[in-house]
């Protein structure tokens, strides 16, 4: 296994978020238009000579509606991702518990990441830790000024200079292919779509508690209900689709490339799989609940389930086998 074409990872990943930026907002007014339609489907009914009820939408009101709609739905998403973007080191350090790390406090890691940072000819990034007694790390960022490499204090007490040297060389690599940026504004658009999610079926909840005791014509009342039930089962099916979507367009490949990246930066492969294989039998950070944020992670701790829940979360997994990695490193 070799590192090559760290130009061409990147440029990858520029496409890749260029791509889901773009496809976002094309679902999400997919999203408007189809919640419109079935809004006008089911408003539109009437009884027929038989006195049975048929549904019909106006599609040129739809489309009316839809058209008017556009520049709001744009402008929301705007504002909503703009804050949401430049505020993911914020929320990533919310949901891991994670605070910088000052030089005087560990010079040791501050000197590794220097090293490693002079050898590739990259500014150096900060660093954070989490006070955590099992092992893990990650990298995030989408700049420099933003860019971090976060440590558990676990994973620097456990692994000697070379194996601590092999995780952080597989985390600059992860900023150097810019995985980092493409990976925010993934947890960025499923964040969007899972409150979407949750505002629907909140809706759904109200509705089915408090609508009962509503003297509305129950086949009115009923109408709205399934309007409300469809409309929650389509965010529902598109969000997980577009979660899906975004695991898949960052692809558990970026962890080989890193792992790859990794091993010639530090110049010593056999000391990151040594590493992987320590950290593997004592992952930190599962308690973090929040599953995008967990793909940052070099290991993510729920993949490492046995028998059949291994093979289930294989097939969703946002990281590849961790013995497969380890098989690759060892045959550098």
């Amino acid at each position: 296994m070799r590192y090559v074409g760290m130009l061409t990872q990147q440029r990858r990943n520029n496409i890749n978020t260029v791509l889901l930026l773009l496809l976002f907002p094309v679902i999400l007014l997919g999203l408007v238009w189809i919640f419109l339609a079935l809004v006008s489907y089911f408003d539109g009914g009437y009884y027929d000579d038989y006195g049975n009820i048929v549904y019909a939408a106006d599609w040129d009101s739809v489309n009316y509606y839809f058209i008017t709609t556009i520049p709001t739905v744009l402008i929301i998403v705007v504002i909503w991702f703009a804050i949401a973007y430049f505020s993911n080191t914020y929320m990533i350090r919310h949901a891991t518990g994670a605070r910088p790390l000052e030089r005087r406090e560990n010079p040791r890691i501050y000197n590794i990441v220097e090293n490693l940072c002079m050898t590739c000819n990259m500014p150096m990034p900060k660093i954070n830790v989490i006070d955590d007694p099992m092992l893990n790390a990650f990298a995030s960022g989408i700049d420099e000024k933003t860019y971090t490499v976060t440590v558990t204090t676990g994973i620097m007490d456990c692994l000697n200079d070379e194996e601590l040297s092999g995780v952080v060389a597989h985390e600059l690599t992860h900023i150097r292919n810019k995985d980092t940026r493409t990976l925010i504004v993934s947890i960025v658009f499923v964040g969007i779509f899972s409150t979407i999610v949750s505002l629907a079926f909140r809706l759904i909840w109200n509705n089915l508690l408090w609508g009962g005791g509503s003297r509305r014509d129950s086949k009115n009342n009923g109408a709205s209900t399934i309007v409300i039930l469809l409309i929650a089962a389509i965010l529902a099916a598109i969000g997980y689709f577009f979660a899906l979507l975004t695991r898949f367009a960052i692809s558990r490949k970026r962890e080989f490339v890193a792992d790859a990246g990794g091993a010639e930066l530090c110049g010593n492969p056999l000391a990151l799989a040594s590493a992987l294989r320590k950290i593997s039998a004592d992952p930190g950070l599962g308690n973090v609940e929040r599953a995008d944020v967990a793909q940052l992670f070099i290991i993510h701790p729920k993949d490492l389930a046995q028998g059949f829940a291994s093979f289930m979360s294989s097939l969703f997994a946002t990281h590849p086998d961790t013995e497969e990695r380890i098989r690759l490193l060892e045959q550098f």
